[in-house]
């Protein structure tokens, strides 16, 4: 066992909207993100996903209204939901999410990316 600091963690990577590993509870991995700008509208067939911002605003556009998230706050986004992640400015980020989860969920694109371990 062995405790996971997320400032450090964050403070080794650069690039935005590829995942990294940090933890693995059960079959759900513990990811952190740093996020800028609009990704894609997507969804998970299969899996919910948990986003908790730690730095920075972050809005989930919905179909049906958007949720801005501030730096504490929490949302999970039910699989079969579709939603476009936007942050105005760097965000970073802590997903919980099955390991099978892929960041651009039932799309495949240059965005796609399989989350490594930090």
């Amino acid at each position: 066992m062995e405790k996971v600091n997320l400032a450090e963690k964050f403070s080794r990577f650069e690039e935005h909207w590829r995942p990294k590993i940090v933890g693995e509870v059960n079959d759900v991995h513990v990811k952190l993100v740093k996020l800028q700008g609009e990704f894609m509208w997507h969804q998970h067939e299969e899996e919910d996903e948990l986003f908790l911002v730690i730095k920075g605003r972050l809005q989930i556009k919905l179909r049906d209204g958007d949720l801005w998230l501030e730096p504490g706050e929490l949302a999970v986004i039910p699989r079969g939901v579709e939603h476009c992640p936007v942050a105005e400015e760097e965000a970073h980020v802590l997903l919980l999410e099955p390991k099978s989860t892929v960041n651009t969920g039932n799309l495949t694109n240059e965005r796609t990316s399989a989350a490594e371990w930090i």
